[in-house]
């Protein structure tokens, strides 16, 4: 049975080409729930039209689905909410900017 920290290094193992940070870290990861040996989270790419929206969330199952003690992951993807560049920048920005 996963913990919510392994699915979280998972997570941060998917990184955005664009900008050399991970999902995890950009905050693209909502709705996480770690029941059991199943998961299912929420990938909201940071624009409506993300040119690497697909590609990521692709990305995010196969790293899920690769867990050997992990028999279901969901994984939706949504453009409503997606976050807006004030805070890709923040958190993109060096620490203690």
């Amino acid at each position: 049975m996963p913990t919510e920290e392994e699915i979280i290094d998972r997570l941060k193992n998917v990184v955005d080409p664009h900008t050399g940070t991970d999902v995890y870290s950009m905050e693209l990861i909502s709705d996480l729930v770690v029941e059991d040996d199943s998961v299912s989270l929420t990938f909201t790419p940071t624009t409506p039209f993300c040119p690497m929206g697909i590609q990521l969330a692709v990305k995010i199952k196969e790293n899920l689905s690769s867990m050997e003690d992990l028999s279901e992951d969901d994984v939706y993807v949504t453009i409503e909410g997606h976050i807006n560049q004030d805070a890709i920048n923040k958190k993109l920005a060096p620490q203690g900017e």
